[in-house]
């Protein structure tokens, strides 16, 4: 197990070609005290990261790229963003957002392994591509992290270096309690849920509202892209299965949780593409989905993403799991928000979207013209794609006008 001193890091990091690609753990653990030596290490980098919290490095030289934008990139002029649902921004690493350097965040070794912890994610398929590509695959060790059993186990020996630095992990803030319009919502929602279901729950206030009506039900079942507390509330009531495994992605919750999702053998943490994939979410008995979205039209389109035609945060796993709920023998996809949107003062519910629907990605748009190539492209590409590609030449010149006014060109 090769642990090195931050300064021999520096020099490994320095071996990485010019403006390489570092793909790092996001969500509420990205490996800090490693990144700071990767910024430290390299003039100029692509930090590629899912749901980026605040605290990341935004100076000059640094360039910003995710899937799915958190707060840390959000409005960032330097911020490139892919289109694409969660289930398929592995395949994006072997192809357009290939990865010169991963940067992890693990447990203590066990066994002769490491874990990936409460992040699990897309980050099994960032390692595996640069190995692939013979890049540079580093993390830091955090005794903190939770070891959990699945996709995210490593042999410590695949590494090229450990840093240690220890760091409590983030834990979410305790809650309001919910209002009345909420409450409400969350009663309407564990209304439908019936005893047996497999659920997909996330964190907030509108899962938090269904918890009191979840915790009646029995023998429920958990597949889900991320869980919170909520989780672990249903299994000390007795309302889930114990015979049928929690199977997620990530987690954030509470210190409480972090402490039973270590060695816990009942919690399984899975890659995004076994999660988040349509064809296995349809497999769970009675699969039910709640998501929830910014606005929802007459044709029951919704925008889950984007504010003024900014990019807000992305697709993420709601297609994968509504989809793949729709296919389920008995399953459901509810969309549940509030009616009227408290801040803004004005209805979620409109005649039709404004703003872009959160829907599939296709691989390219076809006209008489040519052949627009758009899956795995950031947007500005897919726009310029589209428009020289796809549109007729009588409208390029307004469509080019358009891009503009839309941040897009």
């Amino acid at each position: 197990m090769n642990v090195i001193s931050t300064a021999q890091m520096k020099s490994l990091l320095e071996r990485a070609p010019e403006n390489p690609r570092v793909v790092a753990t996001g969500n509420h653990v990205p490996p800090w005290a490693l990144l700071e030596i990767v910024d430290e290490a390299l003039p100029t980098y692509r930090l590629n990261m899912l749901n980026a919290p605040a605290g990341i490095s935004t100076r000059e030289g640094v360039e910003h790229e995710s899937c799915f934008v958190g707060v840390g990139m959000r409005k960032l002029p330097t911020l490139h963003y892919t289109p694409t649902r969660l289930s398929l921004v592995p395949m994006l690493f072997r192809t357009t957002l290939a990865p010169d350097v991963v940067a992890v965040h693990v447990s203590a070794p066990i066994g002769g392994k490491v874990s990936l912890g409460v992040e699990v994610n897309v980050m099994v398929a960032a390692i595996e591509a640069v190995k692939e590509r013979g890049g540079i695959l580093v993390a830091q060790i955090n005794k903190h992290m939770p070891y959990t059993y699945g996709d995210g186990e490593f042999p410590v020996d695949i590494f090229d270096a450990f840093i240690e630095a220890d760091a409590s992990i983030a834990a979410v803030q305790p809650q309001a309690k919910p209002d009345d319009a909420t409450s409400l919502i969350g009663e309407l929602v564990s209304g439908r849920v019936g005893n047996g279901a497999t659920l997909q729950l996330g964190i907030g206030a509108v899962p938090d509202a269904t918890l009191p009506g979840l915790a009646r039900r029995h023998n429920l079942g958990i597949w889900t892209e991320m869980f919170s507390d909520g989780v672990l509330l249903l299994d000390r009531v007795g309302a889930l299965d114990e015979m049928r495994p929690i199977v997620a992605s990530f987690a954030f919750g509470s210190e409480a949780l972090y402490q039973w999702c270590h060695l816990n053998n009942r919690i399984i943490m899975r890659r995004t593409e076994i999660t988040n994939d349509p064809g296995q979410i349809a497999k769970q008995p009675q699969m039910t989905s709640i998501n929830t979205a910014l606005q929802v039209d007459l044709l029951s389109q919704a925008n889950a993403s984007r504010i003024g035609a900014r990019i807000h945060s992305g697709f993420g796993g709601q297609t994968d799991f509504i989809v793949g709920a729709l296919h389920s023998r008995g399953g459901q996809a509810m969309m549940a928000l509030r009616s009227w949107h408290p801040k803004a003062d004005v209805s979620t519910i409109v005649p039709m979207l404004t703003e872009p629907t959160t829907s599939f990605q296709h691989s390219a748009v076809i006209t008489e013209q040519g052949v627009a190539e758009v899956f795995g492209h950031p947007e500005k590409v897919q726009a310029r794609n589209i428009i020289e590609n796809a549109a007729h030449p009588d409208v390029r010149e307004s469509l080019w006008e358009g891009a503009r006014g839309l941040g897009l060109a």
